[in-house]
């Protein structure tokens, strides 16, 4: 996966960047940067009253995933949406395995702490 440096030290986050550096940063062009904007509904970066893009680091890592299904692993947009919905649905069904096992956890330190010591 194309590791972007700037994930490297997260102080120097900016809190906005343009679609030139994003463009920059990925080493592709600005249209393919916008193209994936349209295909790819998550991707939404702000906009400020001029119109002009400003990607958040949240957008960097979202197009990180997005570069490296389709550019690293060749998936196509179709594809690669399928395999984002997918992921999607897994972590939500890992979080939901969290839940419930911090319940299970939760019952059981509670269960012990009734138990008489010996």
């Amino acid at each position: 996966m194309k590791k972007l440096p700037i994930f490297d030290d997260p102080d120097n986050l900016k809190r906005y960047y343009t679609i030139g550096e994003v463009a920059e940063l990925f080493e592709v062009t600005k249209s393919l940067i916008r193209f994936w904007e349209g295909e790819f509904d998550f991707l939404k970066p702000h906009k400020n009253s001029k119109g002009e893009r400003r990607f958040t680091p949240q957008n960097l890592e979202q197009l990180q995933l997005i570069y490296e299904l389709v550019k690293e692993r060749g998936f196509t947009i179709d594809g690669a949406r399928q395999e984002i919905r997918r992921h999607l649905k897994w972590e939500e069904e890992k979080a939901g395995m969290i839940k419930r096992l911090k319940r299970v956890h939760k019952g059981l330190k509670g269960i012990l702490e009734s138990l008489p010591e010996s």
